[in-house]
C-alpha cells in the first residue's frame, strides 16, 4: 500500500488541495506503473523439480566399487537424513573396517574377488539399506567419478585455502551425501623439482604442505586429486613431467607455440613420470588429470605404469581435447585410462554444452566400468575461469547439461565454486534418481534413437539400458520453441505395458502401451525411466 502526506495547510485551500491530490495520484500511478514494469522484467526464479530429502536415512552412490590387491581402501557410504546417523555393514570382507559414526570403510583387501555387501544407515526415524559389490582385481574406477576441480572457478589461481574450502563446502553443502567425492587441484599447483624422489614440489607459498592437506581432505571423508602433464611445461606454463635436461629444469623465459610436439609443450628426453607418480601417492593423491595433446597411447601407457607401481590406487583421467585425433587411437588409450576427454574445453554456454554432450554415439562402444568418455566438465553454478559469475546457461539448459552428461556415464566434475552455491544448483546436483542414471552399474553409454536420426534435429532423443532392465532416456529439445516429443517402444526394442516415472520430479507418469509423448521447453529436457510394467 502506497500513504502520501498532505499539509495541513492544503486542507484550507481548495486550489492547493485539488493539486496536491492530483499529484499524488500521478505520483502512485507512476509508483503503481513503475513496479508492475519491474514485476515484468525481474528474472524468474528457477524451477526446483528435485524433491527435499527426506528425514529418513537413505544410501546414494554407487552400487560397485573397484581396488586393487594391496591398495588403501576408502570409501564413505553417502547418505542423506536426519543426523546424528549410525552405519552398519554386512559381508564386509576381511581386512576392512567401518566407521559406525562417519560412515567411511577403510583397509588393505589382499584377495582378489568380488564380495557382495548390504550398507544400512540407521537414525532415530527409520532405516535403509543398499546392495553394495566390491570387486578387488585389476580394475578401479568401476563408474564415473564425481567431484570437483578447481580449474572453472579459479583457473591456475589456487591455493591449499581454496582447495580446503571446496572440501569443506563439499560436506556443508550436503552434495558429499550424494556422492560426490573427489577434490581435484588442477593446473597451478607446481613448484620446482627436488625432494628424497627428485619429483615435482608443490609451489611453497601456495601449498605448503601437500600431504597434509590431502590427509585433511580424507578426514572429510573425501578423496583429493592432482593435475599433471607428460610435457616440459604445462598449459598453465608450470614445470611438467618431463625435461630437456637431467636436473628437470626448466627455464621460464623459454616461449614457443602451443599444442604441438615442440619446446616448451613438447616431451622431453628426461622423464620423471615414475619419480613424480610416487610423490603422488605418498601424499596421498586418488586422482591423476593427465593433460596434454595430442593424447596418444605411449605417454599414457607409461604414465599408467608409473601410477600402478606406486603402490596407490589412482583414478587416471587424460586430457585435453584430442579429438578426432584420439577418435582414431582411442582403442589404443582406453584400457590404460579411467576416463578420457573427447572435445574441446566447454564454457557456460549453450553451444559450447550442445557441442560437448550431443556428439558422443561414435566414442560409445569404448564406454565401460572402468572406462568412460568425458565430455567436459559441469559448468553450473558460479564458474568463471579466474572472474567468478554466475552460469550463463538458462535453468532449462542446465537440466539438459546434467541430464545429458549422466546419460552417457559422463563424470560428473563440478567446476563451480562450492562456498557459493545456491539452492537451485543444490537441487539441481543431489537428484539421486538422476545420479544413479549416471552411475549405473552396468556402464552404458546413451546414444541416439532412432538411429536414422540426424545430428541436425533439433528435436532428440537419448537413452541407455540399466541394470535392472530398464532404461534411461532423455527427451531433448534443442530448438528456440516449445515442442512435443514422443518415445516409440520400438526404437528401444522393448513391447508390452511400460511404467514411465519423471526423474527430475521423482513421480511416475503412468503406464503406457507403445509410446510416450511430452511437451519440452526449448533448450528443456524431460528426463525418464522406463519400466517394465509388473
Amino acid at each position: 500500500m502506497i500513504r502520501m502526506s498532505t499539509p495541513r495547510a492544503a486542507y484550507r485551500h481548495p486550489i492547493i488541495f485539488t493539486l496536491s491530490c492530483r499529484i499524488q495520484i500521478c505520483v502512485a500511478a507512476l509508483i503503481f506503473a513503475s513496479s508492475i514494469c519491474s514485476a515484468q522484467t525481474a528474472p524468474s526464479v528457477p524451477q526446483m523439480l528435485t524433491p527435499l530429502p527426506a528425514k529418513t536415512p537413505a544410501i546414494h552412490g554407487p552400487k560397485l566399487f573397484g581396488v586393487r590387491p594391496e591398495s588403501p581402501f576408502l570409501y564413505t557410504i553417502p547418505a542423506t537424513g536426519n543426523r546424528p546417523m549410525r552405519f552398519s555393514a554386512v559381508g564386509l570382507p576381511r581386512g576392512l573396517k567401518l566407521d559406525a559414526s562417519t560412515g567411511q570403510i577403510t583397509g588393505i583387501l589382499s584377495q582378489q574377488g568380488e564380495f557382495a555387501v548390504t550398507l544400512r544407515a540407521t537414525n532415530h526415524l527409520g532405516s535403509s539399506t543398499r546392495a553394495f559389490k566390491i570387486r578387488v582385481g585389476n580394475q578401479i574406477g568401476l563408474t564415473p567419478a564425481m567431484g570437483w576441480n578447481s580449474y572453472n572457478v579459479w583457473g591456475a589461481h589456487i591455493d591449499a585455502s581454496r582447495v580446503l574450502a571446496a572440501a569443506q563446502a563439499m560436506v556443508s553443502s550436503g552434495l558429499s551425501q550424494h556422492g560426490f567425492t573427489y577434490i581435484n587441484i588442477d593446473d597451478g599447483w607446481q613448484g620446482v623439482r627436488g625432494g628424497p624422489l627428485d619429483a615435482l614440489q608443490p609451489e611453497p607459498a601456495a601449498f605448503p604442505d601437500m600431504h597434509q592437506l590431502a590427509d585433511q581432505i580424507h578426514a572429510l571423508g573425501l578423496k583429493v586429486g592432482i593435475y599433471h602433464t607428460p610435457w616440459v611445461t604445462s598449459y598453465g606454463r608450470r614445470a611438467g613431467g618431463s625435461s630437456e635436461n637431467p636436473q628437470g629444469d626448466w627455464n621460464k623465459s623459454m616461449e614457443g607455440p602451443r599444442n604441438i610436439k615442440v619446446l616448451p609443450h613438447a616431451i622431453g628426453r628426461y622423464h620423471f613420470m615414475t619419480q613424480d607418480a610416487q610423490q603422488f601417492a605418498q601424499w596421498g593423491m586418488d586422482y591423476l588429470k593427465y593433460d596434454w595433446a595430442p593424447v596418444e597411447a605411449p605417454e599414457t601407457a607409461e604414465m599408467e605404469t608409473a601410477l600402478r607401481t606406486a603402490g596407490r590406487d589412482v583414478v587416471f583421467s587424460l586430457s585435453n581435447n584430442a579429438t578426432n585425433s584420439l577418435l582414431k587411437v582411442v582403442g589404443e588409450v582406453a584400457p590404460h585410462a579411467n576416463s578420457w576427454r573427447t572435445n574441446h574445453d566447454i564454457t557456460d554456454k549453450w553451444p559450447t554444452v550442445v557441442r560437448n554432450g550431443f556428439n558422443q554415439d561414435d566414442w560409445a562402444s569404448f564406454t565401460r566400468p572402468g572406462h568412460f568418455n568425458d565430455p567436459g566438465m559441469l559448468v553450473v553454478g558460479v564458474v568463471g575461469w579466474g572472474s567468478p559469475h554466475p552460469t550463463a546457461l538458462t535453468p532449462d539448459e542446465q537440466y539438459s547439461h546434467i541430464s545429458i552428461w549422466c546419460l552417457t556415464s559422463a563424470p560428473l566434475i563440478l567446476g563451480n565454486d562450492l562456498t557459493k552455491l545456491d539452492a537451485f544448483t543444490t537441487s539441481l546436483l543431489t537428484n539421486d534418481e538422476v545420479l544413479d542414471i549416471d552411475q549405473d552399474s552396468l556402464g552404458k553409454q546413451a546414444t541416439r534413437v532412432p538411429p536414422s536420426a540426424t545430428a541436425a534435429d533439433k528435436l532428440q532423443i537419448y537413452a541407455k539400458p540399466l541394470d535392472d532392465g530398464s532404461w534411461a532416456v532423455g527427451l531433448f529439445n534443442l530448438g528456440a520453441e516449445k515442442a512435443t516429443i514422443t518415445l516409440h517402444w520400438a526404437d528401444l526394442g522393448i513391447h508390452g505395458h511400460q511404467t514411465v516415472r519423471d526423474l527430475w520430479r521423482q513421480k511416475n507418469h503412468g503406464r503406457f502401451d507403445s509410446e510416450f509423448s511430452a511437451p519440452v521447453a526449448s533448450h528443456g529436457v524431460v528426463l525418464v525411466r522406463v519400466i517394465p510394467a509388473k
